[in-house]
C-alpha cells in the first residue's frame, strides 16, 4: 500500500506552482520534505541527536547541499563517474541556506543539526538554489527540533524595470539586479546578490517585495505543520544552569572596566584584547583554584555577556567606537600598486589592521574554468580567489584545503567587481584575480574588492568603473529603542554586534552586498539609513583608492603575453587546423606562439597569444597565407612538393598546389627536371591560369625569366 503523502501547494505572483510534500520519502529522518516547481525536485532531510554534545560551548550544525547529477540525465565528469566533493556552486548555496537558519536556533541548543538537501530532479529552467532554504525549512518546521523559523529564501530579480521571484534561467541574463533575500514571516535575516549599479531605494524596493512572497511561503510552512495528523515530539532544550550570585559578583567587577576600555579607544586590536584579558584574569584571582575550574564555563560565559554589554552600552551611549572611532568614521587607508614586479598587475590594499595583497593574472581562452554542474554548464573568463591564513589573525591554523568561508568572501569580491569587467572587445583577456589577506581585523573581503580594482587598473585592465566596498555593522537596543549605525566595522564590532552588512558599487550605484542580521524586528528605517551610510563611506574609500591610481594603464606591461585577432571565413578554419590538428601544431612550435579559433556564425575567430610581437606577427603571416585566394598574374614563392614525368607539383599557399607543366619550367626543351629543382626546394612561379572545369592552378616559371633573343 502506497503511503499517503501531505501536500500544501501555494502559487507564485506569476501563477507558478510551488509544492511541499511529507510522508513518503525518508520517513527515518527526524523530519523529511520534498519541495517542487514545474520539474524540479529538491529533498531535505534534517537529523537530531539525541543528547547535547559535551564539551562545547557552539551550536553544532551542518548544513549540505548536492547536486545528484541523473537528476538532470547527466553523468558526472572524471575517472570515477560518481558525485564527489562539492562543487563550489553547492558550497555557496550551502552557506546561503546556513546563515539564514543558523541564527533561529535557541543560544543554549547543543544537540548535533544535520541539514542535507538534495536535488534529485532538475529541469534546467528553474534554478534550485532559491527553493533549497525553502526546503530545509519545512524539514525543520515538522522535525520537533526548536526553531525560530519558519524561514524561506527568494530570488529577486529585475528585468527590464520589473521585479520578479525565482525567475527562469533563461531570463537572468537580462536581470540587472540578482538578490537572494531570507525572512521570517516578521523579519530579514539574510540578503545577498549582484547588482549593475542600482540605487539605495531599488535595493530597498527588492527586498521587501522579496518579503512579500517570503511571508506566503513561511504561512506555507506552518499550514503543512497543522496538516500533520500527528505531531513530532519537540526536542528538549537543556535550562542553561543559572547563578545569579556569580553573574552579580562578575557584573560589579568587570562592567566598569569593561566600559572604561571600550571608551578609552585603543585602536591596536592585540593592546584592546590584553586589555580586556587582563579584567578577567582579575576577576578569576579572586577565586579559589578548585572553585575556579568548576565554574570557568560559568564564568566565561557570564564574563563574555558583561563584556559584550558594556561595550555596546558604550557606544550607544557616548556613540565612540572600540578603537575611538565616530560611528561613520573610516580607518586610515594606505595602498600601493605594482608591488609585485612578475605579476600582471598587483595592488597592496591597507584600512587600519586589515590588509589584501592582490594579484591579477591575463590568460587565453584555454585557461577559462570550465563549468559542469548538474544545473549550471558553460564556462567563466573570470576568476576571484580569496586565501585567509591563520597568521592574518595572528593564530596558528593548519591548512586543510580552501574553507567555505574563503570560497564565499572570494564570490561576494567576484560579483562585486564583475560589473566592471570590460567584455571580449576590449578585454580579450580570461582574468584571474588572487587576494591574500596578511591582515585581518574586519571586512577583508571588501579589502579584496577594493585592492582588486587597483590591481586591475595596474594590469592595465579597462575596467569600466572602479569599485570599492565597506562593512557596516550595528547595535541596538530594543528597551530603550536606541541604535547606532557603524561604518567599517572591526572584527570585534562584527561579533559583538547585531549586523554585518557588506555593500560595494561604484560612483554610480551597488554591485553587490551582502547582509546577515542577528537580530528580530530590523526596520527598513535602519536599514535605509545603514545604505546612505555605506554610500558615504564607499566612496570615501573610492576617493582615496584614486589617490594612488585613477585610471587604468594605457598599455598592458612589457611582460604581459598580447593577444591579437583575427577574422577569417568559416571555411578556412579546417585549413588553418589541418588534419588532425596539424597545420596549427606546426605554426605554433614554429612561431612560438598559442593559437585559439572559435566557430562564430559565419567566420572563424582567432586569437593569437604570445609575449613576443614578431611572434604573433609570424602567426598571422602564416595563416594570412592560408586563407590567401589565389589569384592570376600573381609571383609566388612555393615550395616543390613532388616531382612527375611531365613536370612538378608546387605548393604556392598552405593547402594550394599546382601544376608546374615541364613545358612551363624554362624556354629551351627541359628533359631532366631535377637539374632545375628538388622536391622541398622553394621556387618562384606565376599562376598563369585557372581550370574552370576543374579548379586546378596553372603555373609558369618561364614567365619570370627573360625572353631569350628571337633568331634572325
Amino acid at each position: 500500500m502506497l503511503p499517503t503523502a501531505i501536500v500544501k501547494k501555494f502559487k507564485l505572483e506569476d501563477g507558478r506552482e510551488i509544492s511541499i510534500e511529507t510522508g513518503r520519502l525518508a520517513k527515518q529522518a527526524t523530519g523529511a520534505t520534498v519541495v517542487k516547481m514545474d520539474d524540479t525536485m529538491l529533498l531535505a532531510t534534517v537529523m537530531v541527536a539525541p543528547k547535547p554534545a559535551e564539551n562545547i560551548d557552539y551550536f553544532p550544525l551542518t548544513v549540505e547541499y548536492k547536486e545528484k547529477y541523473s537528476a538532470t540525465g547527466k553523468f558526472p565528469g572524471g575517472f570515477f563517474k560518481r558525485e564527489a566533493r562539492p562543487s563550489e556552486y553547492e558550497i555557496l548555496i550551502c552557506r546561503l541556506v546556513d546563515r539564514a537558519l543558523r541564527p533561529l536556533f535557541p543560544d543554549n541548543f547543543r544537540n548535533e543539526v544535520q541539514v542535507l538537501i538534495s536535488l534529485i530532479s532538475g529541469d534546467k529552467k528553474n534554478l534550485p538554489d532559491s527553493l533549497a532554504a525553502l526546503a530545509a525549512s519545512s524539514a525543520l518546521t515538522i522535525s520537533g527540533i526548536p526553531f525560530n523559523g519558519p524561514i524561506s529564501e527568494v530570488r529577486v530579480a529585475r528585468v527590464d524595470g520589473t521585479l520578479m521571484i525565482n525567475p527562469p534561467i533563461a531570463m537572468m541574463e537580462e536581470a540587472d539586479l540578482d538578490l537572494m533575500v531570507a525572512a521570517t514571516l516578521d523579519n530579514i535575516v539574510m540578503v545577498e546578490g549582484q547588482m549593475k549599479e542600482i540605487s539605495e531605494a531599488d535595493m530597498l524596493k527588492a527586498i521587501k517585495f522579496a518579503h512579500e512572497a517570503i511571508r506566503i511561503q513561511c504561512q506555507a510552512q506552518l499550514d503543512l505543520l497543522a496538516m500533520l495528523p500527528e505531531k513530532k515530539e519537540p526536542v528538549t532544550v537543556p535550562e542553561v544552569p543559572q547563578d545569579a550570585a556569580l553573574e552579580k559578583s562578575i557584573h560589579d567587577f568587570t562592567y566598569d572596566k569593561f566600559f572604561e576600555i571600550a571608551n578609552q579607544g585603543i585602536a591596536n586590536k592585540q593592546l584592546r584584547k590584553e586589555a580586556f584579558e587582563a579584567v578577567k584574569t582579575g576577576f578569576l584571582e579572586t577565586i579559589n583554584e578548585e572553585q575556579r575550574e568548576e565554574m570557568l564555563p560559568m564564568i566565561e560565559a557570564y564574563m563574555e555577556e558583561t563584556e559584550k554589554k558594556a561595550v555596546r552600552n558604550c557606544v550607544l551611549e557616548n556613540r565612540k567606537r572600540l578603537d575611538g572611532r565616530s560611528l561613520d568614521q573610516i580607518r586610515p587607508i594606505w595602498s600601493e600598486v605594482d608591488y609585485l614586479p612578475a605579476a600582471h598587475g598587483s595592488a597592496i590594499f591597507t584600512r587600519g589592521e586589515t590588509q589584501a595583497l592582490v594579484s591579477v593574472t591575463l590568460g587565453t581562452k584555454l585557461d577559462k574554468q570550465v563549468l559542469d554542474g548538474a544545473v549550471i554548464e558553460g564556462s567563466s573568463d573570470f576568476m576571484l580567489h580569496y586565501n585567509f591564513p591563520g597568521f592574518s589573525t595572528g593564530e596558528v591554523k593548519p591548512f586543510r584545503g580552501t574553507s567555505r568561508r574563503e570560497i564565499g568572501h572570494g564570490n561576494l569580491a567576484l560579483r562585486a567587481l564583475k560589473p566592471a569587467i570590460p567584455g571580449d572587445e576590449e578585454n580579450p583577456y580570461t582574468l584571474r584575480i588572487v587576494s591574500d589577506i596578511l591582515e585581518s581585523n574586519g571586512s577583508s573581503s571588501m579589502a579584496t574588492v577594493c585592492g582588486g580594482t587597483l590591481a586591475l587598473m595596474d594590469a592595465g585592465v579597462k575596467i569600466h568603473k572602479p569599485v570599492s566596498g565597506i562593512a557596516m555593522g550595528l547595535i541596538t537596543d530594543t528597551a530603550s529603542g536606541k541604535y547606532a549605525v557603524l561604518s567599517d566595522i572591526l572584527g570585534d564590532e562584527d561579533h559583538l554586534g547585531d549586523m554585518d552588512f557588506k555593500v560595494t558599487g561604484t560612483r554610480d550605484g551597488i554591485t553587490a552586498c551582502q547582509m546577515d542580521i542577528k537580530v528580530e524586528g530590523l526596520s527598513f528605517e535602519i536599514l535605509e539609513q545603514a545604505l546612505e551610510q555605506a554610500r558615504k563611506g564607499r566612496l570615501h574609500i573610492l576617493d582615496e583608492m584614486l589617490k594612488t591610481i585613477s585610471q587604468p594603464r594605457a598599455d598592458y606591461k612589457p611582460h604581459v603575453p598580447r593577444i591579437e585577432k583575427m577574422t577569417v571565413a568559416k571555411e578556412f578554419i579546417g585549413a588553418i587546423i589541418g588534419p588532425g590538428g596539424k597545420i596549427i601544431q606546426e605554426i605554433q612550435k614554429e612561431t612560438g606562439s598559442t593559437i585559439i579559433i572559435e566557430e562564430v556564425g559565419d567566420f572563424g575567430m582567432i586569437d593569437i597569444f604570445s609575449s613576443n610581437k614578431e611572434s604573433i606577427e609570424a602567426a598571422k603571416e602564416r595563416i594570412k597565407r592560408i586563407v590567401a585566394v589565389p589569384e592570376v598574374g600573381e609571383v609566388y614563392n612555393g615550395k616543390v612538393k613532388s616531382i612527375v614525368a611531365f613536370g612538378a607539383f608546387i605548393e604556392i599557399l598552405p593547402g594550394k598546389e599546382g601544376l608546374l607543366h615541364i613545358s612551363e619550367i624554362d624556354f629551351k626543351r627541359v628533359t631532366d627536371i631535377e637539374a632545375y629543382m628538388k622536391v622541398g626546394q622553394y621556387i618562384d612561379v606565376k599562376l598563369i591560369g585557372v581550370d574552370t572545369s576543374t579548379g586546378k592552378l596553372k603555373l609558369s616559371r618561364k614567365a619570370l625569366l627573360p625572353q631569350p633573343p628571337q633568331r634572325g
